[in-house]
């Protein structure tokens, strides 16, 4: 468990790739895990238990299709489980770091570093999927942080219609 955690903290630094995740539906299904708990404890704050669970659950099913989909697009259905358990994955320590941050920003006094680090998480995350998808689907760097925009915005979309 231990060094999957490592493998995740080297994807968010750049030093590795999904391909060196093992294809293990254990890993997969601990990734998915971790991130419904980090998310649902993001979500939390803000929104309550429910809407927490219902958030967590549609993101989770998006990420799910949107890997899905790409690699079957690109041809590279193979790449599934690796892909997806480094999106969950990555997005779960992104969470983790998150929770301070959004939980001192719900008292009402939103500091200018805590706006600030939100800011920087988010734009690492982007980049993080970037470099997944570019190792995933063999493409460049900017093409795979071109996708990355396109389902950030449209899974933001989604998420602002089903829960306003």
């Amino acid at each position: 468990m231990y060094g999957w955690v490592l493998l995740f903290f080297d994807l968010c630094r750049f030093r590795k790739g999904p391909q060196d995740l093992p294809y293990s539906q254990a890993l997969l299904l601990s990734s998915i895990t971790a991130y419904a708990i980090l998310g649902f404890l993001m979500l939390y704050i803000e929104s309550g238990w429910f809407n927490a669970i219902m958030q967590v659950s549609v993101g989770a099913l998006l990420l799910l299709a949107f890997a899905k989909i790409i690699l079957l697009i690109s041809r590279k259905p193979g790449r599934f489980v690796q892909t997806s358990s480094a999106l969950f994955g990555t997005d779960a320590l992104i969470s983790f770091f998150a929770i301070p941050i959004i939980a001192g920003m719900t008292t009402g006094r939103v500091s200018m570093l805590s706006f600030a680090a939100m800011v920087a998480l988010m734009i690492w995350n982007w980049l993080i999927i970037g470099h997944i998808l570019r190792h995933a689907l063999s493409e460049t760097f900017s093409f795979g942080l071109g996708i990355a925009f396109l389902y950030i915005m449209a899974s933001y979309w989604v998420m602002a219609q089903l829960f306003p």
